[in-house]
């Protein structure tokens, strides 16, 4: 079903993933050691709202690779992108209706975790 080069590029994106990970909880480290235990858990929750929906993505979007499979591709991608925005719109959802939040450390570090990706060509030489 999958290929060896399909396998390349899930572990790439695995690792942007990971990379992801660790910068949600480093911030909310960070931000619960500046603004306490309210605003740290609110960190934690917008970096786990912008990592899980893309963890989702790369499973399903990396799938299949090559150009003989250039249908695959497209409808494993299509399906990726359409289930990490349904799995986003939900988890803010849940987010804002089952706990209490604050606001900025949410948002700035949902923020950050999300632009974290641009710096992914200086971490990773793939």
């Amino acid at each position: 079903m999958s290929n060896r080069l399909a396998k390349t590029l899930r572990l790439a994106a695995f690792k942007l993933i990971a990379f992801q990970g660790c910068i949600a909880v480093v911030s909310a480290v960070i931000v619960f050691v500046g603004w306490g235990v309210s605003a740290g858990l609110s960190a934690l929750a917008g970096g786990l709202v912008s990592v899980l929906p893309n963890f989702v993505f790369a499973a399903y979007s990396f799938r299949y690779a090559g150009a003989s499979k250039a249908n695959q591709v497209f409808d494993s991608i299509k399906r990726g992108n359409g289930l990490k925005f349904l799995l986003t719109i939900c988890l803010f959802a849940l987010v804002f209706k089952y706990f209490t939040v604050m606001a900025l450390p949410f948002f700035c570090c949902y923020i950050l975790v999300m632009f974290s990706q641009w710096a992914a060509p200086i971490f990773f030489n793939h």
